[in-house]
């Protein structure tokens, strides 16, 4: 006990010196209650997140961590989340070395989580060139066990996009030394003056395992604008033979990624989601429900119905709070309840 308090004290005054020298920093306090099954849980973590970061022409270095603890709880947890140095290349290009949160396209592949304590992060270094043709990333990295059959190697990506006018389209190709390898294409169309949006995603998978079968998803998605505070939205998403799930993403495995991601996570393979969802914003309300019926194509007999819904609340320009509620069956006979009341702050 002694050792873990001297060792929580030391990082403390860590944090606490760089962040007194920091050019600038900021600050977010998560307090989330945990209200899921017959909603008596009340669990409760905070988790508060610290960020700094120092420049000059042409270089900059940032650095955040994360505090977590459980309100009636005994430990406390700190660490390290980001921690990076980027650099300019002749006005062109630049560079970020260190460990980073890294976003792209859907985050079926490469996603940041920041559902969780600790979002995900990755040791490497991204080279960025941004231009009028396109927006190019190219990198490497190793997060320990990003991908499927891929623990310990070092991964490369490329990462590709492209907004003009109604349209905007990304690229994402992640691939490693073990031969397990990844690509995600999103697309995004506006019709109507922007009133109905179209939406595209496609992803696919190898885990390298010999006689392993490739992981393949698809979503279509349309969202029809009624007016500025209603939008309506249909998605349909299938899965292949091989399913489809990629480590380091926004989406965990089936139900089990209500807890780890805060969604209904990767399907099941030959798994197909039709999913409908309407949201309403009225001053600082807004309020949205979405309906899932899974069915799948190998088994006529199975059936999963999810119902999400969720409603915010902003109190001021420095503090929101947020109810999250969702039943799943997971496709068996009874619902599996979860429920969060999320409460965040920003200086």
């Amino acid at each position: 006990m002694k050792k873990n308090l001297r060792n929580i004290l030391t990082l403390a005054l860590g944090f606490v010196t760089i962040f007194a020298t920091a050019q600038s920093w900021d600050a977010d306090s998560r307090t989330r209650v945990d209200m899921g099954g017959d909603n008596d849980q009340f669990t409760t973590e905070q988790r508060i997140s610290l960020g700094a970061s120092w420049g000059g022409n042409g270089w900059g270095i940032n650095v955040s961590g994360n505090a977590n603890y459980d309100l009636g709880g005994d430990a406390m947890t700190m660490s390290w989340n980001e921690a990076y140095a980027t650099t300019d290349l002749m006005g062109y290009a630049s560079v970020a070395a260190g460990r980073q949160a890294l976003e792209y396209g859907s985050g079926r592949l490469i996603g940041a989580n920041d559902w969780a304590a600790n979002p995900n992060t990755r040791d490497g270094g991204v080279f960025t060139i941004d231009n009028d043709m396109m927006d190019l990333d190219f990198g490497l990295y190793n997060d320990q066990a990003d991908s499927v059959g891929s623990e310990g190697e070092t991964d490369y990506f490329i990462n590709v996009s492209k907004s003009d006018g109604d349209w905007s389209v990304n690229l994402t190709y992640i691939s490693n030394a073990n031969e397990s390898n990844a690509m995600g294409l999103d697309f995004g169309y506006a019709l109507m003056g922007g009133d109905l949006d179209l939406a595209v995603s496609y992803n696919t998978a190898s885990d390298g395992v010999e006689g392993s079968e490739d992981m393949d998803m698809m979503s279509l998605g349309a969202t029809y604008n009624v007016n500025d505070n209603m939008s309506i939205s249909a998605t349909r998403s299938t899965s292949g033979d091989g399913g489809f799930g990629w480590g380091g993403s926004n989406y965990g495995d089936g139900a089990g990624s209500w807890m780890s991601h805060g969604n209904m996570g990767n399907l099941s393979a030959n798994d197909e989601d039709l999913a409908v969802a309407v949201s309403y914003a009225m001053g600082d309300f807004s309020i949205g429900i979405g309906m899932h019926k899974v069915t799948n194509t190998e088994a006529d007999d199975y059936e999963r119905n999810v119902t999400e819904a969720n409603l915010s609340y902003t109190m001021s320009d420095n503090a929101n709070v947020g109810i999250k509620y969702a039943t799943d069956n997971d496709g068996a006979e009874e619902d599996v309840k979860y429920m969060w009341l999320t409460l965040s702050i920003t200086p």
